[in-house]
């Protein structure tokens, strides 16, 4: 009888083993198809954010109201919502190929008020590219900046700082006048501190 008995519960032991890793696969199975759900509702919401599917405009019509009587007043149908579907056209924007580009290019700043000073020129002749640009920078000092740039040598920048004359600017306040009142005896209130209170 106990070898009877051993024999089912290794049969039972199997058994749950078998329905556990049924229950796992199944388990996997609807994380699966709930993945695959997520997809392809990503896929969708893509594609109508692309403009593959156009958004139909609504269009409303206003009610028409009838003379004021004693009878009721009577009005129009119900608005109705008017959709248009167009086919979405494909843009070609066709640039013409410059062979020989030019342009020329500056601008300046001088702000007395804040201290802003900084100016840009660039001019460009085909490939080949000239330009400078300078400004103050916080130490007191001009960093002036001249470029070229074409195809034999690449890019190439010269780094000059110069010294600026210090324009000193003494901003004085206007002593305010007062009459001292007499002075008032009081007493102080007791203070109580704690700790700052945070929240998350």
């Amino acid at each position: 009888m106990a070898c009877l008995w051993a024999s089912e519960e290794r049969i039972k032991a199997v058994v749950r083993k078998r329905i556990t890793i049924i229950r796992i696969i199944a388990f996997a199975l609807t994380l699966a198809e709930m993945a695959f759900r997520l997809v392809v509702l990503t896929c969708l919401v893509a594609v109508a954010s692309a403009g593959l599917v156009p958004a139909a405009p609504l269009a409303y019509s206003a009610p028409t109201y009838h003379g004021y009587q004693a009878a009721p007043v009577a009005y129009a149908a119900a608005p109705v919502a008017k959709l248009a579907y167009a086919a979405p056209v494909a843009k070609v924007a066709v640039e013409e190929y410059d062979a020989h580009p030019q342009y020329n290019f500056a601008y300046d700043v001088q702000d007395g008020l804040t201290g802003d000073s900084k100016s840009q020129h660039e001019t460009r002749d085909g490939d080949v590219v000239q330009g400078s640009y300078s400004l103050v920078d916080p130490d007191g000092t001009r960093r002036t900046v001249d470029y070229t740039a074409d195809q034999h040598n690449g890019f190439n920048a010269v780094v000059r700082k110069e010294a600026l004359a210090v324009k000193a600017v003494a901003k004085v306040a206007t002593p305010v006048a007062y009459h001292a009142a007499a002075p008032v005896a009081y007493h102080a209130a007791l203070l109580a501190y704690s700790a700052p209170l945070y929240h998350h």
